[in-house]
């Protein structure tokens, strides 16, 4: 009996707070967020923390209250901001605004010299710490594949010949944390349309990037002159180029000497005029900066070789006539002379012009130099008679 008391108690408090906890969850209910819940369930789970919150969880309140974009999550990528699009009952989100990690070198072991053969732990981190690592450009990849190992997608590999990081932009989706762990300062996300990027981070005199790396940028300064757009400045003797100035004509890498500006040649455009429907009024030619078309007024124009593919003519059109496509061939550099800089090379700067030599400083120099090959003479005689054997030396002092 005393088992079954001790069971009826145990039960019926077991009921009791039962019902207290079904109260108290029903007076202090937290509504939920219906648009919240269905953002949480369409985003991929991964917890990476790549939109900048804590996992899934702080990404779908920050999109649900409106903190966040509709294509805050890397890793859904284009069909997830889609759906949440939906969700939230607004325009999907530019596919072109996606991100990806890049490399911001080009010192692999062909182009940057080694200061020495590391051999201590496999690990950029590492080998930082030792005279800031073993390439003779501070700013370098080491290639030890810390990135390799902390991204979790499978993103990057280092090159085994050259030994440099890769990034595969298929499978990056632009989490940040390689970013995070690279020592060096190497890797940086970046919009994936970009027309023109710079490729090197060597903030140092010319002549200093020069003799460490063939790739780096030497400061010449040749890509602010040939852009005529005004979308790059020079700061710390590097480019820093305006996306917002920047149309695409691609003239700063084609003037870099170095190829420290990497362009996306494949996609460069280039202008066709349709001349059925141009009238000839000249707008277009006065727009070009690389005097890159051709004609008469009030008769059809065209565009030469020159075309850089900036577009200023197909914007300012009146007929509307003019069309931006791929060019299929090699912009011709030779067409307008003076389009394209000649390449120049890093130079060290010239050291300072000595003091003329007065007429007394010109004696006592003289003077020095004649009493040195006296001893050097003294010191060559002794030494042959060192040398000398017996019977040379008895012949010696019979002469004497």
């Amino acid at each position: 009996m005393d088992i079954l008391y001790a069971a009826l108690v145990l039960g019926g408090m077991g009921l009791i707070f039962g019902g207290l906890l079904t109260l108290t969850s029903k007076i202090f209910a937290v509504p939920t967020n219906p648009k919240r819940d269905a953002i949480r369930e369409v985003l991929p789970g991964a917890n990476c923390g790549g939109c900048g919150y804590p996992g899934c969880d702080g990404c779908a309140d920050a999109i649900a209250e409106g903190k966040a974009p509709i294509g805050a999550c890397p890793v859904g990528g284009a069909a997830v901001s889609e759906k949440i699009a939906a969700i939230m009952g607004v325009e999907p989100a530019d596919a072109s605004a996606k991100k990806v990690a890049r490399v911001i070198c080009q010192g692999n072991i062909e182009q940057c010299k080694t200061k020495f053969n590391y051999t201590g732990i496999q690990d950029c981190v590492s080998a930082s710490l030792v005279s800031d690592g073993n390439r003779a450009c501070k700013y370098a990849c080491l290639g030890l594949g810390t990135c390799v190992r902390t991204c979790p997608f499978g993103a990057i590999h280092i090159d085994e010949r050259l030994k440099i990081a890769v990034v595969d932009e298929e499978k990056c989706v632009a989490c940040g944390k390689c970013v995070a762990a690279c020592p060096k300062g190497v890797l940086d996300l970046q919009p994936v349309n970009q027309p023109v990027r710079v490729m090197c981070r060597a903030a140092e005199e010319g002549y200093v990037v020069s003799d460490n790396c063939r790739a780096g940028c030497i400061g010449c300064e040749r890509c602010a002159i040939a852009c005529k757009f005004g979308a790059i400045t020079m700061k710390n003797h590097l480019p820093v180029i305006d996306k917002e100035k920047c149309v695409g004509c691609m003239m700063c890498a084609e003037s870099c000497p170095t190829g420290a500006i990497w362009a996306d040649w494949d996609h460069r455009k280039v202008a066709e005029i349709d001349k059925n429907e141009c009238i000839g009024c000249g707008m277009c030619k006065r727009q070009c900066q690389f005097e890159a078309i051709n004609g008469e007024r009030k008769m059809p124009h065209e565009v030469t070789p020159a075309c850089t593919g900036c577009g200023a003519c197909a914007e300012k059109c009146p007929k509307k006539c003019i069309t931006m496509k791929v060019r299929e061939h090699t912009r011709d550099r030779n067409a307008k002379v003076g389009t394209t800089p000649e390449p120049v090379m890093a130079v060290k700067p010239e050291a300072s012009a000595k003091p003329a030599r007065t007429p007394e400083m010109e004696a006592k120099i003289q003077a020095a130099l004649a009493a040195k090959a006296a001893r050097e003479a003294a010191k060559q005689g002794d030494a042959m008679k060192d040398n000398e054997t017996p019977v040379q030396k008895a012949e010696a002092t019979k002469a004497e």
